[in-house]
């Protein structure tokens, strides 16, 4: 009985990571295979695995067994090296919904929300399953500044603390 709460303790808890936060939508329409190929960060809330990284960029590309494979690199000045992470998305529901999980550490998944995206898929605005969570993407490595202001207005809008935001340089 022990082992079977704990199980689905830690499985509420896992579920809870995959989601998106309280009065956020993520984009409807949504095609993956115009989302595939890279994706630079302009900016984000500041996390420990890309801390004190440069030229951040993903690449996106569909798995042979389902899903999508998610490569993230950055640049350390410091060290004068790059890292690489390696990991998997699937769709949490449906595939029209942009509304993933991601994994780069085993079994545990967090949420990958596109709340934000241009028509012709060249900039977008993610979240991750809190407020604690959030990126602007480009295909370019440099965003028009009016579109920048614009997402960063939606996205204090829609509660995230846009004043913490880290700038990548790139």
């Amino acid at each position: 009985m022990k082992r079977l709460f704990i199980a689905l303790s830690l499985l509420l808890f896992l579920s809870g990571c995959t989601g998106i936060p309280d009065n956020i939508e993520p984009v409807r329409n949504f095609d993956i295979k115009r989302y595939l190929g890279r994706w630079y960060e302009i900016a984000r809330l500041d996390h420990p695995f890309e801390r004190g990284l440069e030229r951040i960029y993903a690449e996106y590309s569909l798995r042979e067994n389902g899903g999508v494979r998610v490569v993230n690199r950055g640049f350390d000045p410091e060290s004068g090296k790059w890292k690489e992470a390696t990991g998997k998305a699937y769709f949490v529901a449906d595939e029209n919904i942009g509304m993933l999980k991601v994994s780069f550490f085993g079994p545990f998944y967090g949420g990958y929300n596109i709340i934000a995206l241009d028509r012709d898929y060249s900039y977008a605005l993610v979240c991750g399953p809190n407020r604690d969570y959030l990126w602007i993407l480009s295909r370019t490595p440099e965003m028009e500044e009016s579109i920048k202001t614009e997402l960063i207005k939606k996205a204090k809008a829609l509660g995230f603390d846009t004043d913490k935001l880290i700038f990548v340089r790139q």
